[in-house]
């Protein structure tokens, strides 16, 4: 079970790089009326939050750039940002960079039980594949809404 969790998640990871590569930069930092981030946020938050998940249950051989935390974490928002966020280049670097480390993680680390357990508002995860499982659901709903946001911003009546 634990390698179908792994071999999963590089593929969403896949999907997600093919989908950014696919989008001309242009489009990145329009924020439709309704929307309540842009496609630079949602993948700059596909790459912290994937970090932040992991942080405490799978050890990722990866480095995330300083300032991530600060654009990209939940409730943060393109409107407050005070510094220039990465260009797609830089995005896509990140992603194919954590892309790398997954393929590093073990299966017998996603069988282990964490002492204490994870917990996110309501939500508790007991095992490491249970928060990375999670995490990778979280990366596809995020796709979900960058692939929305595309229509949205290119969509000609």
């Amino acid at each position: 079970m634990s390698q179908a969790s792994i071999q999963t998640a590089l593929t969403v990871r896949q999907l997600v790089i093919s989908s950014v590569q696919a989008i001309p930069e242009e489009l990145f930092d329009t924020q439709p009326g309704g929307a309540s981030n842009t496609i630079r946020w949602n993948i700059g938050h596909q790459i912290t939050m994937l970090n932040w998940f992991l942080a405490s249950s799978v050890p990722l051989a990866y480095q995330l750039p300083d300032a991530y935390n600060h654009l990209f974490m939940s409730g943060s928002k393109p409107a407050d940002w005070t510094a220039a966020p990465p260009t797609k280049e830089e995005l896509l670097q990140q992603l194919s960079a954590q892309y790398d480390s997954l393929l590093k993680v073990s299966p017998v680390t996603l069988n282990e039980t964490l002492n204490p357990p994870f917990a996110m508002g309501p939500l508790e995860f007991k095992t490491a594949a249970e928060v990375f499982n999670f995490a990778f659901i979280h990366e596809a709903v995020h796709l979900g809404v960058i692939s929305g946001l595309v229509k949205q911003i290119t969509y000609k009546p």
